[in-house]
């Protein structure tokens, strides 16, 4: 009987080897050693597809970028419904693969997913009626944004345990030993507090903006 052949090595299966590493154990966690082991292959074959590993990390961080739904720029939708809606999807998308986050920190760079982000929401608040230099700070401000929520949760930075806040010394933390139960609920009504307030007070801005003369 012939044995099954191995799927062919490509670029895709090594991302998804490479991104399925980063999400389980960390960037460190990656080497073209470790990720030829994983995809049964020799080490050396990887470099037919990748130079080196931060190549490997770039494709991986513009992969989570390719998940972020753009869809929401189109067909002329209000600026701000499409900001919210944006970066809820970017939020989600760095949600599930969070140890990637300081590799998209990084910026774009030359990542065909990222730049096409970038290109859809600086288009998008130009066509609204955004100064050009405005359209791109906001661009920065929402990925700011994002990214930080993304980073760490908030709730789930307080330990379980009542004694670490003793009122003598931290008179208003009586719940917080209760506040990583509900990490999920605490973090998603923080990120959405703080996105409308950010929206509320662009949305000041382009009032001032579009106000004539």
């Amino acid at each position: 009987m012939a044995r099954p052949r191995k799927p062919l090595l490509s670029t895709d299966r090594i991302v998804e080897a490479a991104r399925a590493l980063v999400d389980a154990e960390g960037l460190a966690a990656v080497s073209t050693r470790r990720l030829a082991a994983e995809l049964g292959v020799s080490g050396p074959s990887l470099y037919n597809h990748f130079r080196t590993k931060d190549e490997i990390l770039e494709a991986v961080a513009d992969s989570v970028s390719a998940q972020v739904d753009l869809s929401m720029f189109e067909g002329g939708r209000d600026w701000r419904t499409a900001l919210h809606d944006w970066a809820v999807s970017y939020r989600a998308a760095l949600h599930d693969h969070p140890h990637i986050v300081p590799v998209l920190a990084q910026g774009p760079g030359r990542r065909p997913a990222g730049l096409r982000l970038a290109d859809a929401v600086y288009g998008a608040m130009v066509a609204a009626g955004w100064p050009a230099a405005q359209a791109t700070s906001i661009g920065a401000l929402m990925r700011y944004f994002v990214m930080g929520s993304a980073l760490g949760s908030f709730a789930g930075g307080f330990v379980d345990d009542a004694a670490a806040y003793d009122p003598a010394d931290y008179p208003h933390l009586g719940q917080a030993h209760l506040l990583s139960e509900q990490q999920e609920k605490i973090d998603e009504r923080a990120f959405e507090t703080g996105l409308t307030a950010l929206l509320d007070g662009l949305g000041a801005q382009y009032e001032q903006v579009r106000r004539p003369g």
